[in-house]
C-alpha cells in the first residue's frame, strides 16, 4: 500500500481521516454502515476510529470537514475572481454533481445530529460559515456594508441549503433556475 503524503507527514488522527477519505473518494459512507465496515474499506481496525472519531457520526463530520475545507479552496480562488454571483451559482454546481449526492446526504444527516447535540459537533457547526464569510466578503467588496454583506451572505447560504435538501429529497426537481431566482432576490 502506498502512503499519500498526509499519511506520512500528519499526525495519527490526521493519518487515519486521510485514508478514510482516499477510501471513500469525494463519497461518505452511509450512516447504515457499522464503524467496522467503514474500518474494512479504509484497511484499519474500528477501535482506531472508534479512538480518534468517537462514533459513526464522529467520523462522518470529520470526513465532512475536510471535504469542505478542499471544496472551500477551490471556491476561494472563484471568490477572489468573481463576484458574488459567481460564487453563488459555482457553489450551487459543486454540490448537485451526481458524485456529491452522498456527501450531501451525510451533511444533511450530521446537520440533524449537531441540531441534538452541539456539544458533539462544535467543530463541525464552527466550520460552517465558511462560505458565508466568503460570500459577505464579497457582498462588501461589490458595495454593501458590512451587517447587509453579512445578512445577505446568510440569507443565500441558507437558500442554498434548502435547496440542496430539496435535492436530496425530491432528485431533479429543482434546477439553476431556482438559484437565479436567489440572485434576482437579492438584486430587488
Amino acid at each position: 500500500m502506498v502512503l499519500s503524503n498526509a499519511e506520512r507527514n500528519g499526525n495519527a488522527r490526521e493519518r487515519l481521516l486521510a485514508r478514510l477519505l482516499d477510501a471513500f473518494d469525494e463519497g461518505l459512507p452511509s450512516p447504515e454502515v457499522s464503524l467496522r465496515e467503514i474500518a474494512a474499506r479504509a484497511e484499519t481496525s474500528h477501535a482506531l476510529l472508534r479512538y480518534h472519531f468517537g462514533s459513526l457520526p464522529g467520523v462522518l463530520a470529520a470526513m465532512l470537514e475536510a471535504q469542505r475545507s478542499r471544496d472551500n479552496e477551490a471556491l476561494f480562488e472563484v471568490a477572489q475572481r468573481g463576484t458574488f454571483d459567481d460564487l453563488v451559482v459555482a457553489i450551487w454546481r459543486a454540490y448537485t454533481r451526481p458524485e456529491q449526492r452522498s456527501r450531501i446526504r451525510g451533511f444533511f444527516h450530521v446537520v440533524g445530529l449537531a441540531a441534538y447535540r452541539p456539544e458533539d459537533f462544535r467543530e463541525f457547526i464552527d466550520s460552517l460559515d465558511d462560505l458565508t464569510k466568503m460570500l459577505a466578503s464579497l457582498a462588501e467588496r461589490e458595495g454593501l456594508g458590512a451587517e447587509e454583506a453579512l445578512t445577505t451572505a446568510t440569507v443565500t447560504i441558507a437558500a442554498l441549503r434548502g435547496l440542496l435538501l430539496q435535492e436530496v429529497l425530491t432528485p431533479a426537481a429543482l434546477s439553476e433556475d431556482a438559484v437565479v431566482l436567489i440572485l434576482r432576490m437579492r438584486e430587488g
